[in-house]
C-alpha cells in the first residue's frame, strides 16, 4: 500500500473566534452572497491552493496567512475576481487554472500548472493508474490537488459539479480502492477515488500548482 500527503496539512487550520470552532480549509458557505454560496466551490478550492502556497513550506509549520475565518473570507472574495463562476460554475479545469494563474501573476508569484482531464467519453479517459499517479506527483511536490467532479457516480460522499482539494492519497494499486482526503466545506472528508473513477458518467479533472520561485 502506498500513501502520499502534503507536508503540512496543519496550515489549513482556520479558527473562528466568534464560536470557538476550528475549520480545515475554506468553505463556500462563508460567502455572504447567495449566488456565491451556490457556485463558489471553484474559487474556494483556488483559495485553498493559494493559501497553502502563500503560507510556504515550513518545517516549523508557520501559519501566517488566512488563520481566521474572517481573513479567509476576505481572501476568497479577492480570489472570486480571478476564478469567477459562470452560470455553469467553474466547469472546466482550463477556466480554473487560467484564473488561478492570473491571480499568481498579479502577485508576482511564479508558478506552473499541471492538468489532467477525465473526459466524458470513456474511451478517451486516462487510466486509473495515471489518475492516481498524477495526484501522487502533485502531493510529492507538496502541492494540494484541486479536483473537479462533474458526476459523483456511486461515490455518495462527493457532491456533483463540485471542486474539492485533495491533501492526501492512499491506495493499494487495485482497481477498487483509492482513498483520498479532501478539504470540503471547511472540513476534511474521505472518499474513494477508484469508486468515483469507475462510476462517474461525466468525468472531471485535476489541477495542481508548482511554485517556480522557491
Amino acid at each position: 500500500m502506498g500513501a502520499w500527503s502534503i507536508e503540512h496539512p496543519e496550515l489549513f487550520k482556520v479558527s473562528d473566534e466568534s464560536c470557538s470552532i476550528s475549520y480545515f480549509g475554506c468553505s463556500q458557505e462563508w460567502y455572504t452572497d447567495k449566488w456565491q454560496r451556490l457556485s463558489g466551490c471553484g474559487p474556494t478550492a483556488a483559495s485553498n491552493i493559494m493559501m497553502y502556497v502563500k503560507n510556504g513550506k515550513s518545517s516549523a509549520g508557520l501559519h501566517e496567512f488566512c488563520r481566521s475565518r474572517e481573513e479567509c473570507l476576505s481572501f476568497m472574495e479577492e480570489m472570486w475576481e480571478y476564478v469567477t463562476p459562470t452560470l455553469r460554475g467553474v466547469h472546466t479545469t482550463k477556466r480554473f487554472y487560467e484564473g488561478l494563474s492570473a491571480y499568481a501573476a498579479s502577485k508576482k508569484i511564479k508558478a506552473g500548472f499541471q492538468v489532467l482531464d477525465l473526459p466524458r467519453d470513456r474511451s478517451k479517459r486516462p487510466s486509473l493508474a495515471r489518475v492516481l499517479g498524477f495526484i501522487e506527483e502533485g502531493l510529492a511536490e507538496d502541492c494540494p490537488v484541486a479536483f473537479l467532479n462533474l458526476c459523483n457516480g456511486k461515490e455518495h460522499r462527493l457532491d456533483r459539479w463540485h471542486w474539492v482539494t485533495i491533501i492526501s492519497l492512499e491506495h493499494t494499486g487495485e482497481a477498487d480502492y483509492a482513498v483520498a482526503e479532501v478539504l470540503d466545506e471547511g472540513a476534511v472528508k474521505k472518499l474513494n477515488l477508484a469508486l468515483w473513477y469507475n462510476t462517474t458518467k461525466l468525468g472531471g479533472g485535476f489541477v495542481y500548482l508548482v511554485r517556480q520561485d522557491s
